[in-house]
């Protein structure tokens, strides 16, 4: 069973570096975002600074939900979806294999282009250091709760526009207490109480987001 989820886990890895929506599409969207966003607040590097670890994490959001629509789109289309429904392995760890190499290919470059983004933004190095910290325990969860959107949504017709409507809102817990706790870093008002509520919102996405995904593709073939 570890050999085929890790030769899941390779497949999943080139066939998104193949079809070029892994790291290079999410890190020019991500800086795209926070370079517009500035034309629009104006050029007040106070200001800036203020709302850089938001504008960061919203940036990051949105660009993790680029390729969420390839999660299964692809597996549903080739009848690939079949076989690893019907595979040894359970659907939940398989799903979870497929998350880990989206997370890889889309969150993981997000997380280590934030530093430099973050200069763009007017922040101090320990408010870099405190978004990228945050990120780097957050954009799993944003992954996991992305994986039930694409589940539910992959037998659908145009189940691609209907996706960011499903996986939005869920996001939202993870999006608040990453900024709370990226702000609480940088005016040293407790960075630990929102970025252990981050820690657990992302474990318990661990979990859950594969059990939802597995039973939403189990329902979605029937």
């Amino acid at each position: 069973m570890t050999g085929a989820l890790a030769a899941l886990l390779r497949r999943e890895l080139r066939l998104a570096l193949r079809v070029g929506g892994g790291a290079p599409i999410g890190v020019v969207f991500f800086l795209t975002v926070v370079t517009v966003i500035p034309f629009g607040v104006g050029p007040d590097l106070n200001l800036l600074a203020r709302i850089g670890p938001a504008i960061l994490w919203i940036g990051a959001l949105l660009a993790s939900l680029l390729a969420l629509d390839r999660l299964f789109a692809a597996d549903h289309e080739d009848g690939s979806l079949d076989l690893l429904l019907m595979g040894s392995a359970p659907l939940e760890l398989t799903v979870l294999t497929k998350a880990l190499a989206h997370w890889i290919t889309t969150g993981l470059p997000l997380v280590i282009a934030t530093p430099l983004l973050g200069l763009f933004l007017n922040l101090e190095p320990q408010a870099i250091g405190a978004v990228v910290l945050t990120l780097l325990a957050g954009t799993p969860a944003l992954t996991c709760i992305g994986l039930i959107g694409a589940a539910l949504s992959v037998a659908l017709r145009r189940g691609g526009l209907l996706l960011p409507v499903l996986v939005l809102p869920l996001t939202v817990p993870v999006l608040i207490f990453g900024v709370a706790a990226s702000n609480a870093a940088i005016t040293g008002s407790g960075f630990g109480a929102p970025f252990m509520i981050l820690c657990a919102l992302t474990l318990g996405s661990l979990v859950l987001g594969p059990l939802a995904a597995g039973a939403a593709l189990r329902q979605g073939v029937e």
